[in-house]
């Protein structure tokens, strides 16, 4: 592959000249971009995500087979996910790749820092997190405005729903990301998160990492009064796992039929769409709260 005059300096020590146009990411690498990248390539949905609503879509030259949004996106050329084939990103010529944490194979980032290829990896916790790797790409790419304008979006969309909560009793909520075993959000993760902003009580709010397995003791003890079910094309709970849970008829949630599904491309995606998701949680956890037409963009 062509050396670019872009670079990374990646666990090299830092050039003062270059400090307008480095970037740090969420594992502390540190990349230069000399100029604003021309051929992107996305290994998350979330990012590919960012990428279009910031207006950079016709940068991005690779994407995952998961990235379905926006419909444009899928017409990219895919380069895999969880293995990426090193030939396969290479072909495409990026000179910038932008991925999720669990990418992080030192072995194949080892061999992409040699190339050249600046390697950017994000690590979504917060909603915040989410606003701010916006507002990143958006100074990397040069369309801080459209970043800053979408950020806006974003937290007036935040601010409605957690206006609308105040007061609500929050209602005990268990999200089922995986039914066997039993995985779950907790402190940590931006799910959890948006569940307290959408006026709901994590019943794995007292675990220690951000994606518990939780028991069924645990479960029954905590007794939620709504199961949500993430439920997609791509992932999510079954009709045939979401009907399993029926059995427990000594749970709130089974005795009142309070078994909910919500997009998993919308809720396990921390990308631009997490006020859509916040709304529609909210309208799931309390619709008795329901926002008024006004309120929705």
């Amino acid at each position: 592959m062509k050396r670019r005059q872009q670079g990374i300096l990646t666990g090299m020590p830092f050039m003062a000249h270059v400090s307008s146009r480095s970037f740090i990411d969420d594992t502390g690498r540190r990349v230069y971009l000399a100029k604003a990248p021309s051929r992107i390539i996305s290994l998350a949905p979330s990012v590919t995500e960012m990428l279009f609503a910031i207006g950079a879509g016709t940068q991005v030259v690779g994407v995952t087979q998961f990235c379905d949004y926006p419909s444009e996106a899928t017409l990219k050329s895919k380069v895999g996910y969880a293995n990426p084939n090193l030939e396969s990103l290479v072909a495409l010529q990026p000179d910038l790749i932008v991925a999720p944490q669990e990418f992080l194979k030192h072995d194949l980032i080892g061999k992409l820092d040699q190339l050249k290829v600046p390697v950017f990896i994000l690590s979504a916790k917060t909603v915040e997190d989410v606003l701010s790797h916006i507002q990143t790409l958006g100074r990397m790419l040069d369309r801080s405005t459209e970043a800053t304008a979408l950020g806006m979006d974003l937290r007036q969309q935040i601010t409605r729903v957690k206006t609308r909560m105040q007061g609500a009793m929050p209602v005990r909520v268990l999200y089922v990301l995986n039914s066997e075993p039993l995985i779950t959000v907790g402190p940590g993760s931006f799910i959890d998160q948006l569940i307290g902003f959408a006026g709901g009580s994590n019943i794995a709010a007292k675990s220690a990492t951000a994606y518990p397995r939780l028991s069924m003791e645990v479960v029954l003890q905590e007794n939620p009064e709504i199961l949500l079910f993430p439920v997609g094309k791509a992932e999510g709970i079954s009709e045939s796992e979401q009907q399993a849970w029926r059995k427990w008829t000594t749970l709130t949630a089974v005795k009142q039929n309070n078994l909910r599904q919500i997009s998993a491309d919308l809720m396990n995606r921390p990308g631009p769409r997490i006020g859509q998701a916040l709304e529609l949680l909210a309208d799931l956890l309390h619709p008795s709260s329901g926002a008024s037409s006004s309120e929705r963009r």
